[in-house]
C-alpha cells in the first residue's frame, strides 16, 4: 500500500516512498531490492530495521534477530525516530550530491553509520553493553565508521562519506553538526575518564580534522580540513593547522549548514 493511500502522516516517509517507488519504475534491475527495502515498508522505521538489519547481519547474529533488535529501540525511543528524520534531512540539505533522500537512504554510508550507532547508544542505556559494542564493532567493519555506543550525539547531524570517522567514548556532539571523512574525536593518550572532545551545535568539522582530549568546540564554530586540535576553541570561530590555531570567524553563524571549507 503506499503511503499516500494509508493513514501516514509522516512527509519524510511520504517522500522517501515516492521517490523509491520512481526508482523501481524507471530501473527494472533494481525493482526487487527497492521493493524489499523500502516499498514493501509501511513507516520509515520499518525501513530503516529491514535495511540495517540487512547489511549488519553475520553468522553469529541473524538479520531477522537484528531487524527485532532495530525495530524495538526505534520503537521504544521518541528520540530515535526525530534524529533519524533530521538525519536524513540533513543530508538532503547539505550535501549537493544527495538529489533525493532516497539515495542517502538507501546507500550513503554515513547515515547508515550514525543510525546504526544511534540504536547501540540505546542498547548502551538499557545495560546491554556486549551487544552494543558488537555491534559497535560490526559498524566499523561493514562502514568503516567507529563510534562508541557510550558518546552522545545530537540531531541532525551529517556524517559526509563517513570513511575513517572515529568518535571516543565520552565524546559528545551537539545539534546540527557536519563531519567529514577521517574526522576523529579522541582522547590523547592513555588518561581514563572524560576524555574526548565536546563539539557545540552547528560546528563544521573539515575533512581529516582531528579533534583531541577533554576540549570544547564552541557552537558555530568551523574546524579546517586536517587540522589537529588540541585546545579549546571560542563559539564562532575558524581554527586551522597543526597544532590549530584561530585564523578568523565563520562568514556565516552556521558553517555546518553552509558547508563551505573554505577558509
Amino acid at each position: 500500500m503506499s503511503p499516500k493511500n494509508s493513514t501516514s502522516h509522516d512527509p519524510v516517509w511520504i517522500r522517501l516512498h515516492d521517490e523509491v517507488a520512481d526508482m523501481a519504475d524507471s530501473e527494472a534491475m533494481l525493482a526487487s531490492y527497492l521493493y524489499a527495502a523500502v516499498l514493501n515498508h509501511q513507516t520509515l522505521e520499518e525501513a530503516l530495521s529491514y535495511l540495517l538489519a540487512t547489511k549488519l547481519a553475520s553468522p553469529y547474529l541473524s538479520a531477522m534477530s537484528l531487524r527485532d533488535v532495530i525495530a524495538q529501540a526505534l520503537g521504544d525511543s521518541a528520540d530515535l525516530r526525530e534524529a533519524l528524520r533530521r538525519d536524513l534531512s540533513a543530508v538532503l540539505e547539505r550535501d549537493p550530491a544527495a538529489r533525493t533522500l532516497a539515495h542517502p537512504f538507501l546507500h550513503y554510508k554515513g547515515f547508515h553509520a550514525l543510525q546504526a550507532y544511534r540504536v547501540a547508544h540505546w542498547l548502551w542505556g538499557k545495560g546491554r553493553k556486549s551487544l552494543a559494542l558488537y555491534l559497535q564493532s560490526r559498524i566499523s567493519e561493514i562502514f568503516a565508521v567507529d563510534i562508541h555506543p557510550a558518546a552522545r550525539m545530537g540531531k541532525g547531524i551529517l556524517i559526509d562519506h563517513g570513511t575513517g570517522v572515529v568518535i571516543g567514548e565520552t565524546a559528545v556532539v551537539g545539534d546540527d553538526v557536519s563531519l567529514l571523512h577521517e574526522v576523529t574525536l579522541g582522547g590523547t593518550g592513555k588518561e581514563s575518564g572524560d576524555r574526548h572532545p565536546k563539539i557545540g551545535n552547528g560546528v563544521l568539522i573539515g575533512a581529516g580534522a582531528k579533534i583531541l582530549g577533554n576540549v570544547r568546540i564552541g557552537s558555530g564554530s568551523k574546524v579546517a580540513a586536517g587540522s589537529v586540535v588540541l585546545n579549546e576553541v571560542p563559539p564562532h570561530a575558524t581554527v586551522a593547522g597543526v597544532p590549530a590555531k584561530m585564523v578568523g570567524r565563520p562568514a556565516t553563524d552556521d558553517p555546518a549548514l553552509q558547508m563551505d571549507q573554505r577558509l
